[in-house]
């Protein structure tokens, strides 16, 4: 049975340079909370979704989640930092924008939300400035910071920390032996705690231990949610496929360029057991030589047989050239979506929708209060 914390491994010979890298990231939250380094309140509803951890913790399908509970009432920004994409400064994603100039994510965003601005700036504060001041976007009323919680030159009025159930803040240390960019107790500027990818099958027991582990203040708010897979959509097509057409007989290629697959790869387990896994680093850029590897791989497995990739990976993959005509026939995307656990959507959304009411700049909005 999985247990909480069970992806985690520490490299115990690194943790001298844990140490070492521990007095840097104390030093700098150290210049922040005396106002050395100063952190900037804006006059506009700012919500920051992140972690304190390298790797997946589910950052992209709750800033969409967000997105769906809030883009119909008002008008929605999403600031990123772009990771890996190939221009600078600050840009605003249009309907031709390509996903080398904004990133994966923000490029997968700007796919499935045709009503929402989405910009990239690794400068957050000048990003937020533009979203406010620009002719095009100054109507913003709202700005959700995707992985921001460690940018700490904005002070967003919520934010939300990420914790993976399968790699628990409170069992992890720090860089290079653990997993964490900092240490644990920067839990404590969490406004909201969301412990993410929890088992379904949860007991009232474990989410008791659970809370008591976490060890968060009274001000402090706890969630838990799980992912929830949808159809399987087709990366070159409009076919969806529902997960249950999988039977034990089909042959999985699972493509992935993502931190964490395996989790993935023990959902999609319980469909078919015939998994071929063919994983790269996060944020992959495929070349030649990995769509070659791609179509050769798929090649050698015998029918039935399916891709299954990430949205995320979709984005890069529908970028490249090289994928073989049968590859691109078989080659389908999993979305998913987060769903609160223990009741807790509506307290969730209740905290949310009320804190962008109550500090909107947008009149009709406060009238709406």
């Amino acid at each position: 049975m999985r247990t909480e914390g069970d992806f985690i491994k520490i490299n115990e010979w690194l943790r001298p340079l844990s140490w070492i890298y521990g007095l840097g990231v104390r030093l700098r939250n150290l210049l922040f909370e005396t106002g050395v380094l100063k952190s900037r309140a804006f006059d506009i509803p700012v919500i920051a979704v992140g972690n304190i951890t390298v790797g997946g913790s589910g950052k992209t399908p709750h800033v969409e989640y967000l997105i769906n509970l809030l883009h119909d009432k008002m008008k929605v920004a999403v600031l990123s930092r772009g990771y890996k994409r190939k221009s600078r400064g600050y840009v605003l994603a249009h309907k031709d924008t390509p996903m080398s100039e904004i990133g994966d994510e923000p490029f997968q965003m700007r796919l499935k939300f045709d009503d929402i601005y989405v910009a990239v700036d690794r400068n957050r504060c000048h990003g937020i400035d533009r979203l406010t001041t620009d002719e095009e976007t100054k109507d913003t009323d709202v700005i959700l910071l995707d992985d921001a919680f460690q940018h700490r030159y904005v002070k967003p009025g919520i934010n939300i920390l990420l914790v993976d159930y399968h790699r628990l803040i409170i069992y992890d240390e720090l860089l290079p032996a653990g997993h964490l960019r900092e240490p644990k107790d920067g839990k404590n500027r969490a406004d909201m705690v969301i412990v993410t990818k929890c088992p379904k099958d949860l007991k009232p027991m474990e989410y008791r231990v659970l809370t008591r582990a976490m060890n968060l203040y009274p001000y402090q708010d706890l969630f838990f949610t799980t992912i929830a897979y949808k159809n399987l959509k087709a990366v070159f097509g409009n076919e969806q496929k529902p997960l249950n057409e999988l039977t034990d007989g089909t042959n999985i290629l699972l493509l992935t360029g993502i931190a964490s697959p395996r989790q993935l790869q023990e959902d999609l387990s319980v469909y078919s057991k015939r998994i071929t896994p063919l994983s790269f680093s996060d944020h992959h850029a495929f070349t030649k030589r990995d769509t070659e590897l791609i179509n050769s791989t798929f090649s050698t497995m015998p029918s039935p047989r399916i891709i299954v990739t990430t949205e995320k990976d979709m984005a890069r993959l529908t970028a490249v050239s090289g994928l073989s005509e049968e590859v691109k026939a078989c080659l389908y995307a999993l979305p998913i979506e987060v769903t609160f656990m223990l009741n807790g959507e509506e307290a969730f959304n209740n905290k949310i929708t009320s804190y962008v009411q109550k500090n909107s700049r947008n009149s009709i909005l406060n009238k709406a209060k």
